[in-house]
């Protein structure tokens, strides 16, 4: 790690104040859009990263491809490539691949060899597994047994692009402003309790479940080895991880609504809970007894995304800043209002929701209208700002 630190982190500092920038942009039409401007977003909020990682995520990325695992995958070893494409023909049937075209001038502090696969998994899997835990299988064995491999990114017509340094110098590696999707997230780290690595860098992601995140998760323990029960290997040792296990356990395998999930990861105080009718108590009351293990402690903004949704979410006591826009069909989520109006000058309306309230742009839908009420406004302000 030491080149890192010289390029990036002249001080080498230890450990460094929790900053983090992020930076969500949607098109609720399914218009699909380049990544120039959320480059320009993450960068304007450069002070919040010390180019230590910077990473982004694309959906309706991948068109020609979409029925296909799009599989993203760090080399560190000649010897892990060999490996682990003989195991991605015993599990797939591959239809592509190739290296990741990258722009080689482009400033960024020893980048690993990355590939990317496009796969069908339906004439591998056994019968009695679903294709989406079939795909989670491949990625955890791959991550936990096959030395000098990491699948980043896992899921269909969508994609993962992270690495060590500022976003903006990541965008520029991978060639981004070639690329266009519906949904984009961005994040510029400063890492305070995990190394800065190509792998440690944000989004993290499962299947095309992708987290961006500010902030910093005590319950990490508790959290982690609850999902272990159910298969998932936090490999990363970091917070973030844990965060997309368990929004794919609780809304993809358990069928919770997205909404109601966000009531498990930011539960309500018990002070709170008691104040609420007694439907809504005995709701909060059973999800907290249920999901308890899944409670994340401590201060957090968090930008989810999946396919066809993007969902803003902080902690219950908002301790991590997250300011939403909207403008026609477009919704924005930031650390820094700043960062919106450099992308969308006029922009329509602008909020910052209460803590552990999500805020859910979906495709096809306008912005829920509870996420702006519970921001204090009045639901026709959403007409007008969109």
């Amino acid at each position: 790690m030491k080149d890192i630190g010289q390029v990036h982190n002249p001080y080498q500092d230890d450990k460094v104040i929790d900053a983090c920038s992020l930076f969500g942009a949607m098109n609720t039409s399914g218009r699909r859009f380049s990544g120039e401007d959320i480059t320009r977003a993450i960068a304007n909020m450069h002070d919040r990263s010390n180019g230590l990682g910077g990473g982004f995520a694309i959906y309706g990325l991948y068109p020609e491809y979409a029925d296909l695992y799009a599989f993203h995958i760090m080399y560190l070893s000649q010897e892990g490539k060999t490996q682990t494409e003989a195991f991605l023909k015993t599990k797939f049937s591959i239809a592509y691949d190739e290296q990741m075209p990258i722009r080689t001038a482009a400033r960024v502090a020893s980048p690993p060899l990355i590939w990317r696969y496009f796969m069908d998994a339906s004439h591998h899997k056994p019968e009695d597994r679903s294709e989406e835990d079939y795909a989670i299988d491949c990625v955890m064995e791959i991550n936990t047994r096959l030395e000098g491999a990491f699948v980043f990114s896992s899921g269909k017509n969508m994609g993962v692009f992270k690495g060590v340094g500022y976003p903006e110098e990541i965008a520029d590696y991978f060639c981004l402003e070639r690329y266009q999707g519906y949904l984009w997230t961005a994040h510029g780290r400063f890492p305070t309790n995990t190394p800065g690595w190509w792998g440690g860098a944000h989004p993290f992601g499962i299947l095309d479940w992708t987290v961006v995140h500010n902030g910093e998760i005590s319950s990490y323990g508790i959290n982690r080895r609850y999902l272990e029960q159910f298969g998932y290997q936090c490999t990363m040792q970091t917070d973030t991880e844990v965060i997309a296990y368990a929004i794919d356990l609780l809304v993809r395998k358990h069928g919770l609504p997205v909404e109601i999930a966000a009531r498990v990861l930011a539960a309500p105080l018990w002070d709170d809970i008691e104040r609420l009718p007694a439907g809504e108590q005995e709701l909060l009351r059973t999800l907290r007894q249920v999901y308890g293990s899944l409670l994340l402690n401590g201060p957090f903004t968090v930008i989810i995304a999946h396919q066809g949704e993007m969902i803003g979410l902080t902690d219950r006591i908002r301790l991590r800043p997250l300011t939403v826009g909207t403008k026609g069909d477009m919704l924005y989520l930031s650390s820094e209002e700043s960062a919106i109006r450099l992308v969308c000058p006029d922009v329509g309306k602008t909020w910052i929701p209460v803590g552990g309230e999500p805020v859910v742009g979906r495709l096809g839908a306008p912005l829920q209208p509870e996420s702006v009420a519970a921001s204090g406004s009045d639901a026709t302000l959403l007409e007008e700002g969109q």
